[in-house]
């Protein structure tokens, strides 16, 4: 069965989509097992996606990248989720972080920043998150507080990708007072090298293990002024619209995980006999193949719309909760009865069915968790 088929795409998107494909067969799928069981970050999987321009490749041309747009994007992460989530976590984040310099910042940051990232010679990443607070993005305690011609920052950062990998972040911090809610975060570039960045890596994770993340701590770490995106202020309005991009795409992150469930468990019920007939030919089992079907296409056509919606500043913040909400938990509910279909099997650690349930779990979570999700779509219903 074929899923992630492309009729549902724009035509523009299908080349892209195929150089994905390609690329998943040949490079993630063979290796996500290994890498996904030892934990241990894709280098040589990574230095690949660079060399066949699936990577970083949202970053505009004039900066290095192919420009590639949102559902082009969107084409490319369903499949890479298909074949791993953790092996495509690491490759999508090599550019995190970007699209804030190339939108907000200035040529001179493109140049010396987000050009070398576009040309695999730099990665990113992008600080948001923080020990206490998760999804409340004004609610970030890190500052940074100017002194002469620098900023000084202090504060610490939480489930940061490439924390430690990267060789430059994009800081979301303070830096004014607490009256004005909505404006007193902005954004900046910190290289990783610079005096007063410390990080390490979060240890063992249940899931997503290919992809690396960071607890980051800022002690009195100096940056120049220029390094500051756009102006103060403005961070907090410049995550609302990233994140509404981010959104769906991690949407795609469901239906890949989701597509992937459903492969295996339609594999595993047709080939799987007890009581003398395979599983499928029970009407239960049926039933539940079919409804996760359902559940799959359902979630795949709102997604697609949505990005249409997203692309054209359509009432965006809506749409986008609305698409990442409901495919992330597809994902977790085709994958949970994925499991059940596979019986005791489903706890061994080589089963890919085992991987993908432990996986799908994640997105629920990150780029905003779902109940903030859920404040979004009736704050924000037409």
């Amino acid at each position: 069965m074929d899923l992630l088929e492309d009729s549902i795409v724009p035509e523009h998107a299908h080349e892209i989509k195929a150089e994905a494909r390609e690329f998943a067969r040949e490079h993630i799928e063979p290796n996500a097992q290994e890498h996904f069981q030892e934990g241990t970050y894709p280098e040589e999987i990574l230095e690949a996606g660079r060399e066949a321009n699936l990577v970083a490749q949202d970053i505009p041309e004039e900066w290095g990248g192919r420009g590639l747009d949102l559902p082009q994007l969107l084409a490319l992460t369903e499949e890479f989720y298909r074949a791993d989530a953790g092996i495509a976590l690491t490759l999508q984040l090599a550019s995190f972080g970007c699209e804030m310099t190339y939108e907000y910042g200035s040529d001179e940051q493109c140049e010396e920043y987000v050009r070398p990232v576009a040309e695999g010679e730099m990665r990113s990443g992008l600080a948001v998150s923080e020990p206490e607070t998760g999804s409340d993005l004004a609610g970030m305690q890190t500052t940074a507080e100017t002194d002469g011609d620098e900023y000084v920052i202090n504060g610490e950062k939480y489930w940061i990708g490439n924390g430690v990998e990267a060789d430059w972040i994009t800081l979301y911090a303070r830096t004014g007072d607490e009256d004005n809610r909505y404006g007193n975060h902005s954004m900046f570039i910190v290289p990783t090298d610079v005096d007063g960045y410390e990080a390490e890596h979060i240890p063992e994770k249940m899931a997503m293990r290919a992809s690396k993340q960071a607890h980051i701590e800022f002690d009195d770490c100096r940056i120049p002024e220029e390094n500051l995106i756009g102006h103060e202020g403005a961070g907090f309005m410049m995550l609302a619209e990233f994140f509404n991009h981010g959104r769906i795409v991690v949407s795609g992150h469901g239906l890949g995980l989701a597509a992937a469930a459903i492969e295996e468990s339609w594999e595993f019920t047709h080939g799987r006999e007890e009581f003398g007939r395979t599983i499928n030919e029970f009407q239960a089992v049926q039933h539940g193949l079919a409804d996760m079907l359902i559940g799959f296409e359902r979630a795949r056509a709102l997604t697609w719309r949505a990005c249409e919606k997203v692309e054209n500043n359509e009432n965006a913040g809506y749409w986008a909760a609305l698409s990442k909400t409901n495919a992330t938990e597809t994902a977790v509910d085709v994958s949970e009865q994925g499991m059940q279909f596979h019986g005791g099997r489903s706890v061994l650690d080589e089963r890919r069915i085992a991987r993908v349930f432990r996986d799908a779990r994640i997105p629920v979570i990150y780029e905003g968790a779902n109940e903030i999700q859920r404040n979004l779509i009736y704050g924000q219903a037409p």
